[in-house]
């Protein structure tokens, strides 16, 4: 009897008003969003300067934190946004991927929240979160391929639909975040090391030769551990000879490196298949330089480049928002016995 009342509310033509909660690894994020476009209020508390100290994420403290930050965010985010609890539609949540002690805060928050007010859940995949961040300020058109770069994710999507994704290339190893991270440790740089590496490659003129991970002819895959490993020797190496190698030079080169292999597959499978966009998503995305050479080659090709502006690049609750509409226009909701999904996969959100 509910999901019936929730899908004559979702048909009724009033504004839709989802209130999402993103806390899949190391940001407090809460959102509400209108009609799956507009941003009403996004409010995000990063942990980075807690884990800065530990030179990556500690789940256990992560989740933590979570639990410590969920009701002052909610609260802040409701209050900012001049709406009270009886104007929501829904309530949306990260389902997963992620570290599961950090989802499930999120989770019990969402469920205990859907529960009191009498409002449908609605589960979300991170990654598509990530995807319907554009949605947010662009018209999506399809089929288009997505070319997701986070942290723990590097990945090429193609889009048949609205809300039809199939994963056709992804990282057999370390992510492309995970590189960035590691290599950034290796040149003594702060965490996390994405955005330090990043101003760095644009401040050399020189690049220390790196290889490039191709894989086999026709893969969509990735791999960079490989490339990590080379920093690691050309580091040793110098040392080794009683040099230093400028940490500039290097980050230009790793950066060349990813930004090549990146670049050259996310065309070649938006030629492959057929698509009228090609999509730039996740936190990686907010990289200069893989934004600036994407942005070159898609002009070349005549292929519209869709970005979200910066903030909406890394972890927060307006994409989750945007991309928990989707389901609520086809009423697809979740039950409130729903768990936290650490390894929820793409194709089935």
């Amino acid at each position: 009897m509910l999901e019936t009342n929730f899908e004559v509310r979702a048909a009724s033509g009033r504004p839709c008003y989802i209130l999402a909660i993103e806390t899949s690894c190391d940001e407090t994020a809460v959102a509400i969003v209108k009609d799956g476009r507009e941003v009403i209020v996004n409010e995000v508390s990063s942990q980075i300067d807690t884990h800065r100290k530990f030179g990556g994420v500690v789940p256990e403290v992560a989740s933590r934190k979570h639990v410590e930050t969920i009701t002052v965010i909610l609260e802040e985010a409701m209050g900012k946004s001049g709406l009270e609890f009886g104007d929501l539609s829904a309530i949306a949540v990260t389902q997963g991927p992620g570290l599961v002690g950090s989802l499930l805060v999120g989770v019990v928050s969402a469920k205990a929240l859907a529960f009191s007010l009498g409002l449908p859940l609605i589960g979300v995949h991170h990654i598509a979160g990530h995807i319907f961040a554009n949605r947010l300020v662009h018209e999506l058109v399809y089929p288009s391929v997505c070319l997701v770069v986070s942290g723990g994710h590097t990945e090429l999507v193609y889009c048949e639909a609205e809300g039809s994704f199939r994963i056709i290339g992804l990282t057999r190893d370390d992510a492309a975040g995970e590189a960035y991270d590691k290599v950034a440790r290796a040149l003594g740089l702060p965490y996390p090391g994405g955005p330090h590496v990043d101003r760095l490659a644009h401040e050399s003129g020189e690049a220390v030769p790196l290889p490039r991970a191709w894989l086999e002819p026709d893969s969509y895959d990735f791999s960079f551990s490989g490339l990590k490993s080379a920093v690691l020797a050309a580091l040793n190496q110098a040392r080794m000879k009683g040099q230093e190698l400028p940490p500039a030079h290097v980050a230009r080169g790793f950066q060349e490196s990813v930004i090549d292999v990146l670049v050259e597959k996310a065309i070649r499978a938006a030629r492959a298949y057929g698509a009228k966009q090609l999509l730039l998503a996740g936190g990686v995305a907010a990289n200069r330089g893989l934004r600036e050479r994407l942005a070159e080659r898609c002009a070349a090709e005549g292929l519209p480049l869709l970005a979200p502006p910066l903030a909406l690049c890394t972890d927060n609750a307006a994409m989750i928002g945007a991309a928990a509409y989707v389901k609520w226009r086809q009423g697809h909701f979740t039950p409130l016995d729903v768990k936290a999904e650490p390894l929820m996969k793409l194709e089935t959100w």
